[in-house]
């Protein structure tokens, strides 16, 4: 049962089936029988796990296995106290409200990789880099949560599922390892 750790690049779809002309993972793993433990969006980068495994799959993904999930996010702008309080706190979507997280200003990680394409710069509008760490993970909602308080999101990258974490496996955008499942 391989646990796989894939670092997707920006602009892949979280499927092996062709869709539209956009890449896919099939892009790049060529392993059989292994399915996503987990979605990331199209325009976000970061860690995946795969597996071939139901049950592992599942432990991975559901929220009430409570695999906190890590997301480093640049933002338009630079967030003040009150922000950063409203991110941590339950927010209501309209569609549904967040659970409290851990949200906090961080510098740029040295060991991220640039993003190709870059982000787009503006002359005189700064942005900034946060570390937000859910319990769950519905969709677009990091991009949704930062909209809320102000701060929209630039680029997103999941940086740790549970105890995995890009930082202490590096994998370029497009590489993959595997790794035993007791990492998590």
């Amino acid at each position: 049962m391989p646990l796989i750790l894939f670092n997707k690049p920006f602009q892949v779809l979280c499927q092996f089936s062709p869709q539209d002309d956009k890449a896919t993972l099939a892009d790049h793993l060529s392993i059989p029988d292994i399915y996503p433990a987990g979605r990331l969006d199209y325009d976000s980068e970061g860690l995946m796990l795969l597996t071939d495994d139901g049950k592992l799959q599942h432990a991975i993904a559901h929220p009430d296995h409570k695999a906190g999930k890590t997301y480093l996010v640049q933002v338009d702008g630079i967030p003040d106290d009150a922000a950063m309080a409203r991110l941590q706190a339950p927010i209501d979507l309209g569609d549904f409200v967040t659970q409290p997280c851990q949200a906090m200003h961080i510098a740029e990680p040295e060991w991220l990789w640039p993003r190709n394409p870059p982000i787009r710069q503006r002359a005189g509008q700064p942005t900034s880099w946060l570390a937000i760490t859910l319990q769950e993970g519905k969709n677009r909602q990091v991009r949704r949560m930062t909209a809320a308080v102000g701060l929209p999101t630039l680029r997103l990258v999941r940086s740790a599922i549970g105890n995995i974490a890009l930082a202490t496996h590096p994998l370029m955008p497009g590489e993959w390892m595997e790794v035993s499942p007791k990492e998590l």
